[in-house]
């Protein structure tokens, strides 16, 4: 735009322009530096604001840093916080007021200038008209500008308003929580002072009943002190070592007569059948129990040696009806096993084409505490016995070092160390009973065949032993649904 120089213009047109306000004041007392881009377009040369970051930045920091330590704020705090961003906000909004006036006179001075500029634009002709023109083009381009800042202005206000009243509501609830936390609180405080009240009444019931129950506590005291002392003197240690002693001679005598008793039966028995039958030359010897040896003696001169007898025992069913022979017990000596338990037993004595019949006077009884040890043994994970080969395959063992019996849930197995010298499965063909050859240690030998042409006669440490392994032994075969038994005993269990 190009001056207009005085010369060129009358002193009394120049006197009729129109000047500008001189009650319009600006922020920065200037216009803002504008230049003419490529096809007329009012471009606005930027500059540094040196009051801060704008407002919109202000406003999304602060509601962010809210969101992010509103988990972590106390309801007072809180409350602090909201106040603190409320004020902050009016304050943000008044300064937003306060830029809206100068936006107000920047209209007012744009027109004046137009118009100013229209009212020379009449008067001026050829280059200076077209410079007008030029300058009417920038102020409209001005204008424009100036209402879209305004829009900005407006959004941005509606945005401040907006806040302002979400802080004012998060402020009325933070205040409202504090509020019913604070009646909370004196809820709980007068609770507690009651409760405090009410035990301290009780404390003052308790010390004034005080004399008279600890009175009665003190008697109950004496009345068991003299119980505990009448009880202590009732069970002197020399009393109960006289009382175990008492006890254990009764025990003592108890067995002596009933073994005396059983000894009384038993010749009883036998003279009442010398008396029906005074022929007979042979007696039975021995308990009924297990773990015992029944021999076959001779009670006279004139009876033939029993070693030049034919021998056969037999099992009597409870009935006396039946008899099962006893294959294998073929000598003058047999040692009953678990599965002779409840009934009697008999043997046939055949010489010189006479026979003579002996029974035992009562049923095979068990051994005392047999039960109870074989539960032990069944509560083992593994059950073993030390055991000595008497007889494999029919004949005589010459070695008679110690070998392992192992009785499993599934098979039995018989070694030594490393070697092992049979190991089977539970199976119909294997047989398992006591030894019915006779001898000294009959009680405690047993008889097994694992398989057919395979057999062994095992002697264990004791009686007990030897049961026990047979009784276990035939619990897991039945488990394993097997009969295990004798030859021709499977009709007995």
């Amino acid at each position: 735009m190009t001056k207009v120089s005085p010369e060129f213009v009358d002193e009394p047109q120049m006197q009729t322009v129109q000047s500008v306000s001189t009650d319009v004041s600006l922020a920065n007392n200037q216009f803002p530096k504008y230049k003419l881009g490529p096809n007329f377009e009012v471009l606005q040369e930027t500059k540094e604001d040196d009051k801060g970051p704008p407002l919109k930045e202000v406003v999304e920091e602060e509601t962010t840093r809210l969101t992010e330590q509103h988990n972590r704020l106390s309801v007072r705090d809180l409350a602090s916080k909201f106040d603190k961003n409320l004020a902050a906000a009016a304050k943000l909004s008044n300064e937003a007021k306060i830029r809206e006036v100068p936006s107000l006179e920047g209209h007012v001075l744009l027109k004046k200038l137009r118009d100013s500029l229209e009212f020379l634009k009449g008067r001026l002709t050829g280059l200076n008209k077209e410079d007008i023109e030029i300058a009417i083009s920038l102020v409209e381009a001005l204008a424009v500008k100036l209402t879209q800042n305004e829009g900005e202005l407006i959004q941005e206000k509606f945005e401040v308003k907006k806040l302002v009243n979400f802080l004012k509501q998060a402020s009325e609830d933070a205040k409202r929580l504090v509020n019913q936390e604070r009646s909370f609180a004196c809820a709980e405080i007068e609770s507690a002072r009651s409760v405090v009240q009410r035990i301290g009444e009780a404390l003052d019931e308790e010390e004034r009943n005080s004399p008279t129950s600890a009175k009665q506590e003190v008697e109950g005291l004496l009345e068991e002190v003299q119980e505990a002392r009448r009880i202590k003197l009732l069970h002197q240690p020399s009393k109960v070592m006289d009382m175990e002693h008492e006890l254990r001679a009764l025990r003592i005598q108890i067995r002596e007569k009933s073994t005396v008793s059983i000894k009384l039966q038993k010749e009883l028995a036998m003279s009442r059948r010398a008396g029906q039958n005074k022929s007979e030359f042979y007696e039975l010897t021995g308990s009924e129990t297990l773990g015992s040896i029944l021999r076959i003696q001779s009670c006279s001169d004139e009876a033939i040696d029993i070693s030049k007898c034919s021998i056969q025992w037999y099992r009597l069913s409870s009935e006396c009806s039946r008899r099962e022979p006893i294959v294998g017990a073929d000598k003058f000596v047999y040692a009953p096993e678990p599965i002779d338990v409840g009934r009697l037993l008999e043997a046939d004595i055949v010489s010189n084409g006479q026979k003579v019949s002996l029974t035992t006077t009562a049923p095979v009884d068990s051994a005392s505490g047999l039960g109870s040890y074989v539960e032990t043994l069944l509560r083992k994970s593994n059950v073993e016995f030390s055991v000595i080969i008497a007889q494999m395959n029919g004949r005589n063992y010459s070695s008679r070092s110690a070998h392992c019996f192992h009785v499993g849930k599934t098979k039995l197995k018989l070694g030594k160390g490393w070697i092992t010298k049979a190991r089977d499965s539970y199976s119909g063909t294997m047989q398992l009973c006591g030894f019915r050859g006779g001898g000294n240690s009959a009680a405690k030998s047993l008889f097994w065949q694992p398989r057919k042409g395979h057999s062994f006669v095992l002697v264990f440490e004791s009686e007990k032993e030897r049961n026990g392994a047979l009784m276990v032994a035939r619990k897991y075969a039945i488990d394993c649904n097997v009969i295990l038994a004798g030859p021709d005993d499977d009709a007995l269990l």
